[in-house]
Formats: structure tokens, sequence, C-alpha cells
């Protein structure tokens, strides 16, 4: 331990090692001289100037002596925020409240906020003003029915102003997203590959899972780099018109990534948050006509019509609003596309499809024509009614496998997906035909047995509402890459049952 010299008001900054993903935190010694003489305490909301950068942080006070009384660490991403130089020493002080606290604690009670009082609050988001326990609170109070219309398109708003927003010139810029909680659905890749392929730029940000299986960031990695930086991302769409990247590195709207974050774990539903999330990403990402794929079913994320009907109508504002050119494309979300559910399965059927293998997954393949149809119809100076034609012709040619192993090759390099080492099926207790299918169950036991953080783990299945099955015969199969998440998966699979079977007629 380090002793501290009398009146001494700086603390030399050293690098905690600790990743606390976005969230930033420094670490001081409960005797330190400035941490009595503030009166710092756990979780307090401090601020630190080293040299010429400033930033605001949580601190976790530390009791023993592995930090000494003249030293403030710094957790991962505070230190890539302050990107001190060697022997820099830092002021720490308290920090002030936060400009946006009067409207977040209005928005708590229950009161709207206008576009000021929104961007104040997003400002102070990437300041990393608000702790992670005030974010919370505004998740919590945005939740449900928390943002009208009008608060929707003033924080979608606000998310684009703090961030960077490209340009591409001139020409429609086309771009798809799906609202999601239907496993299977990786649709991105086909679509991209193309829509490229016919000519026309679709630079896809992609997010990774942050409560299913697979996100399609995860999915494409499997077989190409993602964390393109932007600059990167422009020079693949430049070159080959299209790309599947990472929205996480290009922070082309990095408050709703911070939003997300806290979003994660509470894992609240929220129609003004989920249209402010998409739209700000397509408009910053330089967007004119997206295409929102909206499954619609029990076990979805949108359960009925009612609910489909509000999420359309809250897009459809933000979006005209904006001056976007939105549709929205409603499809079945009874059950699941594909065979595959989990990162690299996802990437298997994919590559099926593009291929026009024999045994690809016909239900993926529909689906993605359809997507690419509706979003060619809507590009500017297309024949209206041609686009399915037209997607067709580029999936059959084997043109869209040539674009999108190009594409690939502009991030950094194709590769084929690996398998998993351990599999096991899970046989059917009775016989029966199917007549549902849980999507958060198969989605719940693909987490289960390893995905998305085992890239290869998840679960196969190709059985679809008003098949038979007979006792015994294998519902799915399981895949991890260790045999603990293997039998760990297995022992819940007959509890969480995701088939529910009925007579045969």
């Amino acid at each position: 331990m380090t002793t501290q010299a009398p009146g001494h008001t700086r603390l030399r900054v050293t690098r905690a090692g600790i990743d606390t993903y976005q969230q930033p935190v420094v670490y001081m010694h409960r005797d330190c001289e400035v941490c009595r003489s503030e009166g710092f305490a756990a979780m307090t909301r401090v601020r630190l100037d080293v040299g010429a950068r400033t930033l605001v942080a949580t601190l976790n006070v530390v009791v023993d002596d592995r930090l000494g009384l003249d030293e403030v660490a710094l957790s991962e991403a505070a230190w890539t925020l302050l990107d001190p130089m060697r022997d820099a020493l830092a002021r720490v002080r308290h920090a002030e409240p936060a400009s946006s606290a009067g409207a977040l604690r209005a928005k708590v009670f229950g009161a709207r906020l206008d576009d000021a009082q929104y961007l104040a609050l997003v400002q102070d988001v990437m300041e990393s003003r608000l702790s992670d326990l005030e974010l919370a609170a505004f998740v919590t109070a945005s939740a449900g029915d928390g943002l009208d219309n009008a608060e929707t398109t003033s924080l979608t708003r606000a998310m684009i102003a703090v961030g960077q927003r490209l340009d591409w010139g001139d020409g429609p810029v086309l771009d798809k997203h799906c609202v999601g909680g239907l496993p299977g659905n990786r649709t991105t890749p086909i679509v991209v590959a193309i829509v490229a392929a016919l000519g026309y730029r679709i630079p896809k940000t992609s997010s990774r899972a942050i409560t299913s299986p697979a996100g399609t960031a995860d999915t494409m990695e499997v077989m190409a780099p993602v964390a393109l930086d932007l600059a990167a991302m422009r020079r693949v769409v430049e070159r080959e018109g299209g790309c599947i990247v990472w929205g996480g590195n290009v922070r082309l709207s990095p408050a709703d990534d911070i939003l997300i974050r806290v979003q994660r774990p509470l894992d609240f539903d929220s129609d003004g948050q989920l249209v402010a999330s998409v739209l700000s990403k397509k408009i910053a990402a330089g967007s004119t006509h997206v295409l929102i794929d909206m499954p619609v079913g029990p076990t979805a994320k949108v359960r009925g019509e009612a609910a489909a009907h509000s999420l359309g109508t809250r897009l459809g504002h933000t979006g005209a609003a904006l001056g976007l050119h939105l549709g929205i494309h409603r499809t079945d979300g009874t059950q699941p596309v594909g065979r595959g559910i989990g990162p690299a399965l996802e990437a298997h059927d994919v590559l099926k499809v593009l291929r026009n293998a024999a045994d690809a997954p016909a239900d993926l393949r529909e689906r993605a024509l359809a997507l690419s149809a509706a979003l060619l119809d809507m590009a500017a100076g297309s024949n209206a009614g041609t686009g399915l034609e037209r997607a067709r012709g580029v999936l059959d040619s084997g043109a869209a496998l040539a674009k999108f192993l190009a594409i690939c090759e502009a991030q950094g390099g194709f590769r084929e997906p690996r398998r998993a080492a351990f599999t096991a099926d899970v046989p059917a207790t009775a016989s029966g035909r199917i007549a549902v299918i849980d999507n958060r169950r198969l989605a719940k036991l693909a987490k289960l047995a390893g995905a998305p953080t085992s890239p290869t783990a998840g679960l196969e299945t190709g059985l679809r509402i008003g098949d038979t099955v007979e006792r015994g015969q294998p519902l799915l199969t399981l895949h991890a890459e260790s045999p603990g998440e293997l039998a760990y998966a297995l022992e819940h699979a007959v509890t969480l049952q995701p088939f529910v079977l009925g007579e045969v007629p």
C-alpha cells in the first residue's frame, strides 16, 4: 500500500482491469483523503477531470489494500472513455446533478415530456450523467404504454440528434427489421444478398441477442466479421452495395445501445422504446425506405391483432413524422422458421437457402423472398408488383449467393459455420398431432443449451403445427459445446414442453 501525501488533491489514474460493460465505474480506497474529504460513499456519482477530458462515473469503494490511497482505478468502460496518458492525474469531485433530473422525475410520475426534455435526457444518457438506477427508472416509466405517439417521435428524434448520421447520396437506401420473438427467423442475410444483387444499397446494422438465442449479428458473425467501424462499413457498402454489421460497433444511435443494456435484465416490453430504437438506427444509417417484419402470434413478441395494430400505428406515425418511407409486413408468428435455433444452426439454414440446397428450409426461403419482394416494391422507380419475380430470379440463379459471399469477403472473409461437439434427441413422450408450438419455450431451451454465448449451441426441429408424431420420435435435437450444457438442457426439455400435442383427427 502507498501512502498519500498531505494536501494531495489529485489521484494517480490506474486501470482496474474490470469489465463493467458500458457503465463507467471508478474505484477508490475508503481511506483515501479525497474520498474522505468529499464524503464519497459507494454508488456516489463522481466527476473525473483528466487533462482536457471529463467523465461522470459511479464510485465503488475498495476496503482492502489492493488499491493505494493515492489512486483512482478505472473500469474498462471508464478507461476507454477517458483514454488517459501514462502517469495521468485525476481531479475527483461530486458530479453536478443531471440537467434532465427534473424531467426524469416528472416522467416517473406520469408526465408527458416534450422534444427539449427528451433531448436533454438523451444527452445526459450519452454523457453518463444518469446512473443505471436512474436509467432503469426511465425504462420502467416508459414500459407498456408509458410513451404516447408524440413522445415516441421526440425520443426517436433525440436519439438521432446525439449520434452520427450517414448520407449515401441520391437514390433509395433500403433496409428491413424484424420486431422479433420468432425463433429461427433469420431472413436478413438472404434479403440483404437479394436486394444488393439487384443493385440497391442496403447498409444493414443488426443487433446481438438481447433475450433471444441469437441475433442477426450473432448469426452473421459465425460466417464473417461483423464488428466493423463506421469507415469500414462505408467501404463495404460502397464496394458491394450492402453489409450486415453489428450496430453496437458503428454506434449510429449510441444512446439506444445504453438503454438496451439497462432493458436487457429488466425484460420490459415498450412499444415506444422499441419504435425509437429501431427507427433511430435506421434513420442514422441513412435509410430512406424501411420494411418492418412483424410476426404475430400468441407466443411471438406481438401477441395478437390489437397489439399489431397499436405497434403498426406507432411505427407509421413516427416514420412519417421523420420523413421515412415505412412499410409493415405482417407475418405468421405462431411457429418457428427454418430448422435451427442458435447462431451457427441458423447460419446453416441461411446458407442452404442461398445455395438452393435440396434440403433448404422452405419456410425460411419463402419468407425471405416475400420480404425481399415487399422491400423491392417500395423502392422508388421500381415496377410495383415485380419484386417477387426479381427476387426469385437472383436467388435461383445463384447471384444472391455470389453477392452474399462478396459481402462476407469485404467484411473480412467468409467462413463455414461449425457444428457443436455434443448433440442429443428429445423424444416425444406420447403420440399425437402438434396443436401448438410455444416459441418462447423453444427459445428458452436453446438458451439453456448455451446459445448465443456458445455459437454452435441451440436446437434443431423440423416439426410444424399439424404434423403428427409417434411416441419416442425425436421432437428436436439439442446442440451444445460441452456435456454439462447438454445435460442441463436435457434436464429441462421435458418440463418446458414447447410442443402441445392434440388428438390425431
